[in-house]
């Protein structure tokens, strides 16, 4: 009966000691790959200030809450893509355009406002698509190295730049492709002919995707394309037929247009898990997160979703030639209309076009676990294969 005893005991010791053990690791392990730096492509969803630095400040009242004052940034405050970079205890990245106060010691932003996956003389809307994009990208990577591998006496670059090894090591994300479908929309195209677009859209964005690969790249987390038929600047701007509107006020066939994109990149997506065996790439469902989310708004805290929260006018508070702070002169004086509301905190869309800092933490919140993901990998975990 004393030998039980003690073998329970020491059974019971073991088990203690393993829990304990676990519950350490738990807390050491929380982000296992453990990504020195993060680069970053896309549009203005995850733009930290390369539109800014290229073509002038995004003024006031932008990053009012947050930042108490503009940062480079469409929103009143922080981007989903600031929220990863500090869930994995990164500081904000510096957009690799702005020539003042950046250091990419642990990373670098290429995404800039309104750009495309399509080159400009396919989309027509912005100098900086996804291939200029990647040609920053390649161009700063091998400078990188080519100065490190030369005498830094002061270590200034040292400072500044990421360790050459940090390239292999880093997460690339990827939030692009809204622009590529809106554009297409703009131009007076039909759906169904942005459709006929789509395969050579999600074809360059492959061709992108192993450039990178074939330069070191690969841990790889990216976001599909979100409702952007719930958007003002969309709802506003288009021509719309009472039967185009779903009971949640957003036009459906962009929605299905959406969802048709985001079908192609699936596809693309685990093409490119055949094509590149040595990558971990992590597919994103956005989509399926920001339209419950405006759907179900005030499941979740948050009033008018289709209405934006800085702007002039209208069923949407949005003006396309009256943005937010965006002014008009009386009298010879300049008064400002596109004015932000009393709490942004509450609202979902900031300007007509981009999300609250409230709704990208709320967005946030939804992906980082891999909930929303496939394969079902937690940020901290994208540097691993789980397919």
């Amino acid at each position: 009966m004393e030998f039980y005893c003690r073998m329970n005991f020491l059974v019971e010791g073991v088990l203690l000691y393993l829990l304990l053990n676990g519950v350490a690791n738990a807390g050491i392990n929380k982000h296992p790959c453990d990504f020195p730096a993060i680069f970053n492509f896309g549009d203005s969803n995850s733009d930290t200030g390369g539109w800014s630095a290229a073509f002038g400040q995004a003024g006031p009242p932008h990053g009012e809450s947050y930042f108490h004052g503009p940062a480079g940034r469409y929103c009143d405050g922080r981007l989903v893509i600031d929220f990863i970079a500090q869930s994995l205890g990164l500081p904000f990245l510096s957009p690799f355009l702005d020539a003042l106060g950046s250091n990419f010691t642990h990373g670098a932003n290429f995404a800039t406002a309104g750009s495309t996956i399509r080159p400009l003389h396919q989309s027509g809307v912005s100098p900086f698509s996804l291939n200029v994009q990647w040609y920053q990208f390649s161009d700063f990577h091998h400078r990188v190295q080519t100065i490190l591998d030369k005498t830094d006496e002061d270590g200034v670059v040292k400072k500044m730049a990421p360790k050459v090894e940090d390239f292999a090591r880093g997460l690339y994300t990827f939030d692009i492709g809204q622009n590529d479908l809106t554009a297409g929309l703009f131009q007076n195209l039909t759906v169904d002919e942005v459709k006929e677009s789509v395969p050579d859209i999600v074809g360059q964005f492959k061709t992108v995707i192993k450039e990178i690969y074939d330069d070191g790249g690969r841990a790889f987390w990216i976001h599909n394309t979100g409702p952007f038929g719930c958007l003002p600047y969309v709802l506003d701007r288009q021509l719309i037929t009472a039967g185009q509107v779903d009971k949640h006020g957003c036009v459906g066939p962009y929605n299905e247009l959406a969802r048709y994109f985001n079908h192609r990149l699936k596809e693309t997506v685990d093409q490119l898990r055949e094509d590149l065996p040595k990558a971990a790439i992590t597919y994103v469902d956005v989509y399926s997160v920001k339209y419950a989310l405006i759907t179900k708004a005030t499941r979740y805290g948050f009033v008018h979703p289709l209405r934006s929260c800085c702007g002039h006018g209208g069923k949407y508070n949005y003006n396309m030639n009256i943005g937010c702070g965006g002014k008009v002169k009386v009298n010879g004086e300049d008064i400002l209309v596109g004015k932000a509301c009393d709490d942004p905190t509450v609202m979902i869309n900031w300007d007509g076009v981009h999300y609250t800092e409230a709704a990208n933490k709320w967005i946030f919140d939804q992906i980082v676990s891999g909930s929303f993901s496939d394969p079902p990998t937690p940020i901290g975990f994208a540097c691993r294969k789980q397919y």
